[in-house]
């Protein structure tokens, strides 16, 4: 059996239809490499396998990778991009905003994995995408924050528990993204934000995507967490108030 080293790898990106997923999906595909989406409303891309699922079900989910393996007989690389934000601080969210976001941005990066890892083999990557908020808190971002940091558990466990198989497992740390689920922010709240980047700037999609896919070709690396946010997580500079 031929290593993906060795051939156009699989791609399995999940919210592959908008911002850091997409532009994932595009470096993806850029390469010659096959790429599928998943997304609860695909964008349109000619030169991916785009596949209505919600990772928050099971069956979806299976059903999607089964598409997958049908047009493309195997998986290599499995990017764990789906995410929801729904901001509130704690008095003030609801136990539904609350499950959302969960259920979104770490239990379905649960249910992808649980069913995606039985397909993967010796050479494979796993790269989930959290968020600075994971590792420091920030105002309302009580949900978003909780899920990001159980996203670096689960990251940690997983690298663990398959590395004897020879798959890496990694966390990459988008900072502060100009996309569609940051375009919600107050002016007030970017102003905190890029005030605390030693970069001085937002950063973009293809940005991270470029580190994604680095980390995903990566044969040494496992457990790692790589930020790729102007040197926000590096700086003392506080955002809470």
């Amino acid at each position: 059996m031929s290593t993906p080293a060795e051939r156009a790898r699989t791609w399995l990106v999940t919210g592959g239809s908008r911002g850091i997923g997409r532009a994932v999906a595009d470096r993806a595909a850029a390469l010659g490499d096959r790429v599928a989406t998943f997304a609860r409303s695909p964008a349109g891309g000619a030169d991916r396998l785009e596949v209505t699922a919600d990772v928050t079900d099971a069956a979806s989910v299976r059903a999607g990778l089964d598409a997958v393996l049908e047009r493309f007989g195997s998986l290599d690389v499995v990017v764990n991009c789906a995410g929801v934000h729904r901001g509130g601080r704690v008095e003030n969210l609801t136990r539904e905003a609350w499950d959302e976001v969960l259920g979104t941005n770490l239990s379905g990066a649960f249910e992808i994995c649980r069913a995606a890892v039985p397909l993967l083999g010796p050479g494979s990557a796993v790269v989930n995408v959290g968020a600075v908020v994971g590792f420091r808190g920030f105002p309302g971002d009580v949900a978003y924050g909780s899920a990001k940091a159980g996203l670096s558990g689960l990251t940690q466990v997983l690298a663990v528990e398959l590395a004897p198989r020879g798959i890496r497992v990694n966390l990459v740390i988008p900072g502060f993204v100009d996309t569609e689920m940051t375009a919600g922010l107050s002016g007030r709240a970017r102003e905190r934000i890029l005030a605390a980047i030693p970069a001085g700037r937002v950063g973009t999609a293809e940005e991270i995507a470029d580190v994604v896919v680095a980390v995903a070709g990566a044969g040494y690396m496992t457990g790692a967490t790589v930020p790729v946010d102007g040197g926000l997580l590096a700086s003392f500079g506080g955002t809470a108030r």
